[in-house]
């Protein structure tokens, strides 16, 4: 199952745990597979970061990389949406449009209010861990 993450999941999961953690180890265990293009990873990258900065036990470095290394990286060349009423959300549809993502997962409201794009739903964490992962 190919899986599109927003920063606020990833970073949640990352540094406070609850289902976003859930959901980085069912990535890990193999069962889902994360998608992320240069955008979104940019993103990641910024705000893990700048939250590393203020909770210095992380490395961040370190997990940054294994996302690098162990996500599917798909180009959003051609690819472009204009639908979220927060335009810097858009690169999470584009992402899972260019990757054939299942499902975005996301914890922001803009995402969220649209439900679905085309045939990809746009869930909350709990929602997606009790749909797809059944727990």
């Amino acid at each position: 199952m190919k899986v599109v993450l927003d920063t606020n999941v990833l970073i949640s999961g990352i540094f406070f745990g609850g289902p976003p953690l859930e959901i980085l180890g069912a990535w890990k265990d193999g069962r889902i597979e994360l998608l992320i293009s240069n955008e979104v990873l940019d993103e990641y990258q910024r705000v893990a970061w700048k939250l590393a900065e203020k909770l210095s036990d992380v490395d961040v470095e370190r997990i940054l990389q294994i996302i690098r290394d162990h996500s599917i990286l798909v180009s959003t060349s051609g690819v472009s949406v204009a639908v979220c009423s927060d335009p810097d959300d858009d690169k999470f549809i584009e992402c899972a449009i260019a990757g054939n993502a299942d499902v975005i997962v996301s914890g922001d409201r803009h995402l969220l209010e649209i439900g679905m794009y085309e045939s990809t739903p746009i869930i909350t964490p709990r929602a997606f861990l009790d749909q797809f992962l059944g727990q």
